[in-house]
């Protein structure tokens, strides 16, 4: 049986977890990505990221690395010792510059790391698209 493009089931959104602690920078990007057909998860704080992984699965996590609770650090560990978690894919996008963090970033599984300063919200949708 053939299938025309009018039986396919719709493609759900890719959902992204993003763990930011300013509610300003929340609201811009979940207006963003809503308008670009991305369900944006938001996240306060380290803690609840790890528990709002847990239950919702994402398609990939926008981390902040300056967050109450845990770190961003702290988060990456926890996920990427979780099998569950594991494979999700993790962008930082912070304002820490230094190579350091880059550097630990990286060594705990981030797949990019993006300065907020830095980064146009066009340019992190395209990163995200070409992780996930």
């Amino acid at each position: 049986m053939e299938t025309t493009d009018k039986d396919q089931l719709p493609r759900t959104s890719p959902k992204i977890l993003f763990v930011e602690d300013e509610m300003r920078i929340q609201k811009i990007y979940k207006d963003f990505f809503k308008k670009r057909g991305f369900d944006l998860i938001p996240s306060y704080d380290g803690i609840a990221a790890v528990r709002i992984a847990e239950e919702k699965n994402p398609d990939l996590i926008l981390l902040d690395l300056i967050l109450p609770g845990k770190d961003g650090f702290e988060v990456m560990k926890e996920l990427k010792s979780n099998p569950r978690m594991a494979g999700i894919p993790i962008i930082i996008l912070t304002n820490l510059e230094g190579a350091e963090h880059v550097e630990r970033a990286v060594s705990l599984g981030a797949r990019a790391y993006l300065v907020k300063a830095n980064y146009s919200l066009k340019e992190v949708i395209k990163k995200i698209k070409e992780i996930i």
